[in-house]
C-alpha cells in the first residue's frame, strides 16, 4: 500500500518531503511552478540535485510526482497558446527529470469544440516535442509524461481511455508516455467501478488500450457530483457520491500497490493526516473484498485471460 498526497513544494523542493512526512504519506505530488501562471520557476542544478539525494535517502517516501501547470492546453487551435503550452510542459518535464521524479502528470487540455479527431496529431506532436527537448534524466531515472483522464466536461481531451490510447498511438507509443487515472474523473465520466466486476473492467481496459505497465499512479478522490455528471469536483473520502464504491477499485490486485495520491480539499488546505488515515482504511477494506477466501471474484482470477497491449 502506497498512500500519497499533493503537498506544497516550497522554493527548495526538499520542503515537500517534510510536508509529506507531517501527514504520513509514502508518496508526494508537487507543482514546480505556479499552477495558474505561465512564468516558470527556475531551479539551480544544486537544488534539484539536493532533492534527488533527499528523495533517494528518505526512509518512508518512495515516489515523487510533478503535476504540470493547469494552464497547459495542447489541444488549442490558438498558435500562441499552443506554443506557450508546449514550452510549459517541456519546462515542467525538465524539472521533473532533474528532480528524479517518477512522472509528470498532465491534463491534455480542451479542443473547445473543434472535435477530438482534429486535435489528435497536434497533441501527439506536442508530447513528442516535450519528450525530446526536456533534457536527459539522471542515470537510472525514468520520468514519463503521465496523461490524466478527464472528467468529460466540454471539449476536454482524454475523457476516455480510448482517447488516451489514440493520443499515445499517434505519438508513436514512446516509453516516455504513461497514464494517471483519477478516480473522481472516472466516476464523473460515467465509469462505474462500484463492484469488483466493474473495477476489473477498468483494469482490463487499461491493459487492452494502453498496456498495464503504463499505469503509474492514481489520483484518489471522492466526488461532489454524481456518476456521469462530467464535472471535475473533488471531495474528501467518504464525503462524496462514490463513497464505499472506491473500495472495489483501490483494492484490486492490479491497483492496490500503485502510488495512490490524494487530491482532496481537506479542510480547505489540501490533504491532512486524517485524510491519509482514511485512505489507508479504504484500501484495507478494498483488499478485504478480494482476499477473503470464501468469496469468488472475476477480478481476482481473470488476469491470465486479459488482452494486453504490448508493454512500453
Amino acid at each position: 500500500m502506497n498512500i500519497g498526497a499533493h503537498v506544497r513544494g516550497g522554493g527548495n523542493l526538499v520542503g515537500s518531503l517534510r510536508a509529506g512526512e507531517e501527514i504520513g504519506v509514502t508518496s508526494i505530488q508537487v507543482f514546480v511552478q505556479s499552477p495558474r501562471a505561465w512564468k516558470p520557476t527556475q531551479y539551480a542544478p544544486e537544488v534539484t540535485a539536493a532533492f534527488r539525494e533527499a528523495q533517494r535517502e528518505h526512509p518512508s517516501i518512495t515516489h515523487t510526482f510533478v503535476h504540470a501547470t493547469y494552464l497547459i492546453n495542447l489541444a488549442t487551435g490558438d498558435p500562441e497558446l499552443y506554443a506557450k503550452s508546449v514550452a510549459a510542459l517541456t519546462h515542467n518535464l525538465a524539472v521533473g527529470r532533474a528532480m528524479g521524479a517518477s512522472g509528470v502528470v498532465l491534463h491534455l487540455g480542451s479542443h473547445r469544440g473543434a472535435g477530438f479527431d482534429e486535435v489528435v496529431e497536434p497533441v501527439a506532436a506536442a508530447l513528442r516535442r516535450a519528450l525530446d527537448e526536456a533534457g536527459d534524466a539522471p542515470l537510472g531515472v525514468s520520468c514519463p509524461i503521465l496523461i490524466e483522464n478527464a472528467a468529460g466536461a466540454g471539449g476536454t481531451v482524454g475523457r476516455s481511455l480510448e482517447e488516451i490510447e489514440r493520443v499515445i498511438d499517434a505519438a508513436g507509443a514512446p516509453e516516455g508516455l504513461g497514464v494517471c487515472l483519477d478516480t473522481q474523473h472516472l466516476w464523473a465520466s460515467g465509469v462505474d467501478y462500484a463492484t469488483p466486476d466493474g473495477a476489473e473492467a477498468v483494469v482490463e481496459e487499461v491493459a487492452r488500450r494502453v498496456g498495464a505497465a503504463r499505469l503509474a499512479c492514481l489520483h484518489l478522490n471522492d466526488s461532489k457530483v454524481e456518476l456521469g455528471a462530467n464535472r471535475d469536483r473533488h471531495a474528501n473520502l467518504g464525503e462524496g457520491t462514490i463513497g464505499a464504491a472506491l473500495e472495489s477499485l483501490v483494492g484490486h490486485p492490479a491497483i492496490r500497490d500503485l502510488p495512490l495520491l490524494l487530491e482532496v480539499p481537506g479542510a480547505g488546505g489540501g490533504p491532512r493526516a486524517s485524510d491519509v488515515a482514511a485512505a489507508r482504511e479504504l484500501v484495507e477494506r478494498g483488499i478485504a473484498r478480494y482476499d477473503q477466501p470464501h468469496t469468488t471474484r472475476r477480478g481476482a482470477t481473470a488476469t491470465k485471460k486479459r488482452a494486453t497491449k504490448e508493454a512500453p
